[in-house]
This record gives structure tokens, sequence and C-alpha cells, in this order.
């Protein structure tokens, strides 16, 4: 067997393990089950990678996230490792051969999700293959008190029923000591091997603070340190907007959210990525298995939905060990809008019934029938059909997805249909005049045979590849050829596909998954709840305060945080008096806001209003009309 640090060397290029690497690699080396829990960065995929490579036979990955699948699988094509990802939309044939090419195909790695586990065919194939390992990716979805409790992942237990002999690592970033336990005992693992790093992050500083005009304090978090940083914003119109206030500020700015076309998305990234720009301004759409070592502020806009979810998009921060900065900036209207967009639109048990009655109806899916057939899915046109709300909805959806009726894929593309109207001689002697359009008609004629006789769908990226231009001038050609009655025209934007897991059964259907349902209602508010006791919470050590929440003790406040610096200020009464008197002689050169005086300190902001406080107190200072603060004796 190779030595695991040589195929370290051999394929990522690096010459030592992260901690704890290298002792998870060796037990699962060693035959055992491990469970593998690893903050966001930790290098959780080499922990199952590796020992993989090193054996003979092939890994099976099971994993809920689509794009992190084809992400790892194109990364590891890239480095010439046979793998292939089990993916929505594939027909029964095809699956055939896939199977078939990871029973005889010398393949190292099989992604699929877990819904796949149901299918007869998938569960025969995987008896006959020389499985090394198991791994269960994002393991938290397999406990019902995790944050994404997903009911597919129970299937995993057949895996451990069709390979007795092979061994299981499960993966997560972050998991509660409820949820360790439970994914434990769904897994049936015997004697584990934990490996629990610590949560802890010393050049992270955790900062909270209240302000009433976020988009100032932005401009100046971001213009003092000025390296690579994410902004979390709570909608996709919020990413194009913010985006465009710090590019009016002479801050260099993109923005990412799942609305976005591939290209747009690939396009805005690479830009980040490579530092053309500093900040990436996102929906929480943005950033798995992004791992950017560089990044020195993450920002959230908006409080985030629980306490997991911002501990793993924090910690995108200061991977490379520098000091970076993870800061929610909040104000009083904050709490009552993340009770409004998290838990207010948490659907019942009723609605979801009415929300999937109506899918099936949209795609004219008969009774008993729909399994595993995939349509274009038209977010805002079904829900203007029936009248929907756009939010209530989505999260109906997501519920129908986690729970395996359905399957969402959030992804935008144009639904575009041609037809050629008049004659090939005639087509020529238009092209004759209008020369800028040759490259791209002929390559439709040469790509689609059948698209003067009947309506063709045209794959336009591929058009537009073929022509060299961009997906955009394509569209914009084809209208030209729809005004001068050239082509027929259907041009449509979907912005999803929706594929039915389990044959439409109307209530039978919903009535199975009430129960979860309820409770992951239940579980939300007391996350939410979590959240806003987190960012009020002004007394305890931030960092304290997450670590205790996933369970470790005997801990030390991190002497960083805005706790921390707030009252470490506060103990030192002659840093007040300094500041004291720094605030005075400012003063004495005119009337300043109190944005002006905070920009002159390095200070915390409680200081400032504290010392402001005081000298309004004592009549040193007063408010103007314009609200600046000025000398009283000037």
């Amino acid at each position: 067997m190779e030595h695991p640090i040589n195929i370290l060397e051999r394929y990522w290029n690096y010459t030592s393990f992260k901690p704890a690497q290298e002792a998870i690699i060796n037990a699962v080396l060693e035959g055992e089950d491990t469970f593998a829990l690893l903050p966001t960065g930790g290098g959780k995929s080499l922990c199952f990678q590796i020992p993989a490579l090193a054996k003979d036979g092939i890994c099976i990955v099971v994993s809920p996230l689509i794009a992190l699948m084809k992400d790892q699988v194109q990364q590891l094509k890239n480095k010439g490792i046979k793998a292939m990802a089990l993916t929505s939309g594939i027909s029964y044939h095809e699956l055939d051969t896939l199977l078939d090419n990871c029973v005889y195909g010398n393949y190292k790695f099989l992604y699929l999700s877990p819904e796949r586990l149901q299918q007869e065919l998938v569960q025969d194939r995987i008896r006959l293959m020389h499985v090394n390992l198991i791994a269960v990716d994002e393991a938290h979805c397999i406990s019902q008190w995790g944050s994404d409790f997903r009911p597919s992942y129970k299937n995993i237990k057949l895996l451990r029923q069709l390979q007795p002999g092979t061994n299981v690592i499960a993966l997560t970033a972050s998991a509660k000591p409820e949820v360790i336990e439970d994914i434990t005992k769904e897994l049936d693992f015997i004697q584990p091997r934990l490996f629990k790093q610590s949560f802890f992050r010393a050049n992270l500083a955790y900062m909270v603070y209240h302000e009433e005009d976020k988009y100032y304090r932005i401009e100046t978090i971001l213009k003092k340190y000025k390296g690579s940083s994410i902004i979390y914003v709570r909608n996709r119109k919020l990413t194009s907007e913010v985006s465009s206030f710090l590019e009016s500020k002479k801050i260099s700015a993109t923005y990412y959210h799942g609305g976005l076309s591939n290209a747009e998305k690939e396009a805005n990234m690479n830009q980040w990525i490579n530092n053309q720009k500093q900040v990436m301004v996102a929906t929480n759409a943005f950033g798995m298995g992004i791992d950017k070592p560089d990044v020195k502020t993450v920002i959230h806009l908006n409080l985030p939905e629980s306490i997991e979810s911002y501990f793993q998009e924090a910690g995108r921060a200061g991977r490379n060990g520098d000091k970076a900065f993870a800061v929610i900036l909040k104000n009083n209207s904050d709490a009552v809008l993340a009770k409004k967009q998290f838990l207010n639109i948490l659907p019942h048990v009723k609605f979801v019934k009415q929300v999937y009655r109506k899918l099936c109806n949209y795609f004219q899916v008969p009774y008993g029938e729909g399994e595993y057939s995939t349509h274009d899915f038209d977010f805002n046109s079904f829900c203007q059909t029936y009248n929907f709300s756009s939010m209530l909805t989505y999260n109906a959806l997501l519920v129908l997805d986690r729970n395996s009726v359905v399957s969402l894929s959030r992804q935008f593309k144009n639904n575009v249909t041609v037809q050629f109207m008049i004659s090939s001689p005639a087509i020529f002697n238009y092209l004759e005049t209008h020369q800028d359009l040759n490259l791209i008609v002929k390559s439709m004629l040469r790509m689609y045979g059948g698209i003067f006789d009947h309506q063709t769908k045209v794959n336009t990226l591929k058009v537009a590849q073929k022509a060299s231009t961009s997906e955009s001038k394509l569209i914009n050609v084809l209208e030209q050829l729809e005004k001068d009655q050239v082509i027929d025209l259907h041009l449509g934007k979907t912005d999803a596909q929706i594929t039915f897991i389990l044959p439409r059964e109307d209530d039978k259907t919903i009535n199975r998954i009430a129960n979860i349902i309820e409770q992951q209602n239940k579980l939300k508010q007391q996350q939410v709840s979590a959240m806003l006791d987190y960012v009020e919470n002004d007394t305890q050590c931030k960092s304290i305060q997450l670590l205790t929440y996933f369970g470790e003790s005997h801990l030390k406040p991190c002497g960083i945080c805005s706790v921390c610096t707030n009252t470490k200020t506060n103990r030192e009464p002659q840093n007040l008096n300094v500041l004291k008197t720094s605030i005075i002689e400012l003063l004495e050169n005119g009337e300043l806001s109190s944005r002006d005086l905070h920009a002159n300190f390095e200070a915390p902001e409680e200081s400032i209003k504290n010392v402001l406080k005081l000298l309004l107190e004592h009549k040193i200072i007063t408010i103007t009309k314009t609200n600046t603060y000025k000398l009283s004796h000037l």
C-alpha cells in the first residue's frame, strides 16, 4: 500500500497534512468506522480521498450537494483520477452503463445522492463492486436534530448491508453533541474513532456591531482592511445593489446569487478568486467548496438563519492563518426581519400538500405516475398561476426536495426552440446582405438537421461556443432573425428543473413526512432564537458563545472579539482618559460628527460612545442642531 504522504504530494502537491488529517486517514486505512468533525476549511475531502487512492477498489461517496459532487469529480478528473457522479436527469440506459463502468472500469470514486440508493439497479451493481470505503459527506443530514435533516440519508444504512465488510467515514463541519450521537447510531457505528477538532480559531475575530447606517460601516471596514472580502446579504436584489454601492465608493466588487447563468457565476467568481475584485457580495448560495485562503473579512449585512450556517460562512475568513474578521452588522429592526424572513415563511403541512398537488397538475403528472420524470421549471410563472407567495412556495419546494419527494435543481438557463421558415437558398441570399450573422446561422444549420422541418430545441451555450460568440449575442441574433421572418423563435427562460422522485399520490405522499415537517419547523425556531441571543449578548466572549453552542467547554476568552476588545478598553481607565483627551483635541479644530470621530480612532465604537456620553454629562461638549459635537466653550 502506498504511503498517504506520497499520494498527497503526487496529486495535491502538499508536503504535509493539516491538523488531524493524518490521524483520520490512518484510522480509515486500519478499517475503523471513523467520524471526522472538522471545521470549514479543515480539509475533509482528503480524509476519504487519500485512503481510497491508497487501497484497491472504489470509494462510494454519498452527498446531498449536487454542485459540490460535480466540482469534486471534476477536480479528481483534472488530476487523472477516474471518478463519476450519478446526478438527476440520467436515463436508465445511461445509468446502467455508468454503473457497469464502476464494476469493471477501474474507477476510484462513485459520488451519488442518497436518493439513488433507493433504486434496485444501483443496489444490485453496488453488490458487485469492490468497494474499499464508504464516505458520508455532510453527515449531519442523517440526524433529525441536524440543521439540514434529509430523510433520504436514512437509506445509507443500506450500503452497510450491501457491503458489510467495508468501513465507513462520516464527515461534517458542524454538529452539536446530540447530532453526533444520532449520526453514529444511524450509521450503525460500533466503537467508532471520533476525531473532533476544536472549532476555536485563534486568528478570527468575531465582531458584532450595532449600526444604523450599515453601508457606511461596510465602507469604513473595507477601506481599512483592503484584503479579499465576502459580504453576505438577504436576497438576490441586494447583491447587485451593495456591489454597485461599493463600486461607487471606489471599492472593487462583484456579486453572486443562484439566479445568475453559469457563465456569469464563473466570470464573477474568477474575478474575485484572482483578486481582480476585492469584494464578493453574495447570498448564502455562495461559498460551498470555495477555498480562498486570503479572505480578510466576512461581513453579514443581515442576520444569518442559524449559528450553524453563520459559523460555516464566517469560517471562510482567515484560512491562511493571518488575522481576519467575521462581522455581523445589526440594528433595531433586524430581529423583526429575521423572524419575518426565517419563521413567517415556514410552510405548514397543509400548504406543502397544496403546493405538491398544484405542482403535479402544473406538469400534468397523472396519479400513480411521474417517477423520475424531469421538467424545466419557471418558478415565477408557477407562483403566478396559483397565486402563491414566492418565499413560502420556495420553502415548500425545499421541504419536498429535502424529503426526496422531488429534486429541485436551481439553475438559470435559456429554453430556446427554433424552426427556419424560409428555404435553404433563401437563407444564403439573406446572409449575403447580413454577413455578421453568417457564422451563427451556419453553426445552427450544421448542428440541427431537422431545424427546417419542426421546432427544434437549441442549446444556446453550445451554438455560441461553436460560433465563437457569447450567449447573449446569440440571443440578440435569434431575435433579429425572427424579426426578419427567417425563423420562428420560441424564447423562454427557466430558473430551475424539477424531477419527481416518487410517483404521484397527493396527500398520502405528504402524510408520510408530516411529522418531519413539524419537527424541522420547531428546530428552525430554536435556531433563529439562538442566533438572536448571540448577537444581543454583549457580555460574554463571542468565541466562547459559539463554541459553547457546539458543546465545547473549559474555554477562555479569545481576547480579540467585539466583546473582549470592548471589555479590555473599559477595564483600562487610562485608555478612556487618552480617548477623552484626544476627542477634546480634535474638537478644538471645529465641530465633528460621530462618524468623523470614529474614523479617527482604533478604539471600539462602544468606548467612543461612552466617552462622548461622559463629556456630554459634564457639559464639556454639546450636540449641535446638525447632530455634530462641539466643545461647549467654543
